[in-house]
């Protein structure tokens, strides 16, 4: 018992079921099998990003531009949705759009040097600026947009919405590659010792753009997945959720410090502010609440961390003078 309340995920799943329990002991309809997988469908898009994002900052680096890229290749597909491109065709568009744009963070940190959090709040600010010219500030509605295009996340299969089921299949393929590939490694080995790294042949830059690309690419989805689940595209579309992505992953036990997480701690982190985002409306608690939450989250979950990494100095003097 002892060593299982010692991990981080399943602390923090003992966390999830405590205030699940507790919100279901007021409302029990929140257990309902419909609600939950409701909760869970409202957290896909979460998920998707903070595993772009745990992979960026196991290797010491962070990527705030996720969801001005997320705005910039929803607008895109919508644009191209409007001029009649088919659908598979917007779907490979905007991840390309997404992995080029995180490749220009990867390429800014690597090849220039300039720190990850300046590059990132530097386009941050720039994505969300061309979407103002490409557009002129304008709004696409859902009316401009296609049955088609609005349908795919909607689509149920086997009980749950298929962007439910891309979020699985991506939750599964990355567990494959963080557990059993050299790149997965090599995130881990760049941000936990990028000395060591060199010296058994990993190029530490490299593998930092390879993580930068990686994260643009699955924001490059979610793009798509969140204009056309919420059917409109707009310059502010989901400004302010890179804290919540962040949130997930340090929650969740990804070391600000790089080279220690897992994708089971960052999908439960994901799950945990998904609850709270559902059951604030429910226990009568405003939705604005959900930031200030999110932010105290980061702070005890960092302290936490700090914590369980402490370890007590050497007492030269004392054990001296005895």
């Amino acid at each position: 018992m002892t060593a299982l309340l010692k991990s981080r995920e399943a602390l923090l799943a003992l966390v999830i079921v405590v205030m699940t329990a507790g919100i279901a002991l007021r409302f029990p309809a929140f257990i309902a099998p419909a609600n939950l997988a409701n909760v869970f469908n409202d957290t896909a898009p979460l998920m998707i990003l903070a595993l772009g994002q745990m992979m960026v900052i196991l290797t010491k680096c962070i990527d705030l531009s996720v969801t001005a890229t997320l705005a910039l290749t929803g607008m895109a597909a919508a644009l191209l949705n409007g001029a009649g491109v088919p659908l598979p065709l917007i779907l490979l568009a905007v991840i390309a759009l997404g992995a080029a744009l995180g490749a220009i963070n990867g390429l800014l940190v690597w090849k220039v040097g300039i720190p990850s959090i300046v590059v990132t709040l530097g386009t941050m600010t720039i994505y969300r600026g061309v979407i103002f010219l490409m557009t002129d500030g304008k709004w696409v509605n859902a009316h401009e947009m296609t049955a088609g295009f609005k349908a795919l996340p909607r689509a149920v299969f086997l009980g749950l919405p298929v962007m439910s089921w891309i979020a699985i299949a991506l939750i599964a393929i990355f567990a494959v590659v963080m557990s059993r590939t050299a790149i997965g490694r090599a995130f881990y080995a760049v941000g936990g010792n990028p000395n060591a790294a060199v010296y058994i042949g990993i190029n530490v830059g490299r593998t930092q753009f390879i993580a930068f690309a990686l994260s643009g690419a699955l924001a490059g989805l979610t793009g798509y997945l969140w204009v056309a689940r919420y059917a409109v595209a707009y310059v502010d579309v989901a400004s302010g959720f890179e804290l919540n992505v962040v949130a997930a992953c340090v929650i969740g036990g990804i070391s600000i410090a790089g080279g220690i997480g897992s994708v089971t701690g960052v999908i439960l982190g994901a799950i945990f502010l998904g609850i709270i985002a559902n059951a604030l409306p429910v226990v009568g608690i405003s939705p604005f609440w959900q930031m200030a939450i999110s932010g105290s989250a980061i702070i005890l979950a960092v302290a936490f961390n700090a914590a369980q990494t402490r370890r007590p100095s050497r007492l030269i003097l004392k054990r001296a003078e005895a």
